[in-house]
């Protein structure tokens, strides 16, 4: 199977897996990619996922020996097509690029995360990156687009100046770069991305998830807006979370836990 999932606690680890091809994805294992997602965000005891490539490769974007089969085709790509009537949007190039998740899904980056893959690891909220690995729209070499949201994501984590240079020059993002200008969230040794993602992923677990998710979902849907209707919606999202888990918090707090900024006794 290309696409396998681990679960420790409430950490979800979704695995993909074609190593013989560097983790590209195929139609086949796009599907499986969305699969995993939707079933770990409809499962009530998962709170944070990790998203990983096996064999020291996140992915190396869309399968192009696949997609040498479509020259000549009639609009290969039509059945993922956003649909006028606004219904029923499928699944992206790349797997899980459109789906809009209620949790949090951490990018563990090992060797490339280029064209696609790239992509892939915008969609994520956060990226913890190996040392070693490496972004870039290699993609470019061949005419082939961004088309699973490259062109959305990068230039809001990074600023449209940067993405474009990024984006039009197709060039390598190494580490250090990348978390110098915020594409990267952490930085891990050679061979440990996935246990420095999954040590996060079960930080943020630990905490009342519907202020986590709240605040998430508030922070992703305010680009764009005004800011007064961005506090507005700030607010709307996250009044009923003080009666769930704030007043309770704070009982918490006033006997005497997570005092002084301690987060290890809350």
């Amino acid at each position: 199977m290309a696409v396998t999932v681990e679960k420790s606690g409430p950490v979800t680890t979704v695995i993909h897996s074609r190593p013989e091809a560097r983790n590209a994805v195929n139609p086949e294992s796009a599907d499986a990619l969305v699969e995993a997602f939707l079933a770990f965000d409809r499962d009530p005891e998962a709170s944070v996922a990790v998203f990983w490539g096996a064999g020291g490769a996140f992915c190396a974007g869309w399968d192009l020996k696949y997609a040498s089969q479509l020259v000549g085709a009639d609009r290969p790509l039509a059945g993922l097509d956003f649909p006028d009537d606004g219904s029923g949007v499928p699944r992206g190039p790349m797997g899980p690029s459109r789906l809009e998740l209620s949790k949090p899904v951490i990018a563990a980056v090992a060797g490339p995360a280029v064209a696609g893959g790239f992509e892939l690891a915008l969609w994520c909220d956060l990226r913890v990156v190996e040392e070693d690995a490496y972004f870039g729209v290699y993609c470019r070499r061949w005419g082939i687009p961004l088309i699973d949201g490259g062109t959305v994501r990068l230039p809001r984590l990074v600023g449209e100046g940067r993405a474009l240079d990024i984006i039009m020059t197709g060039r390598k993002v190494e580490a250090e770069e990348a978390y110098r200008i915020g594409l990267a969230s952490r930085i891990a040794p050679k061979h440990r991305s996935r246990e420095v993602a999954e040590e996060l992923a079960h930080e943020i677990a630990r905490f009342p998830q519907q202020c986590v998710r709240a605040d998430r979902l508030s922070a992703i849907a305010q680009h764009g807006m005004p800011v007064m209707a961005a506090l507005r919606q700030e607010w709307e999202t996250s009044v009923g979370v003080i009666e769930a888990e704030g007043a309770a918090g704070a009982a918490r707090f006033a006997s005497g836990r997570g005092r002084h900024g301690d987060f290890g006794s809350i």
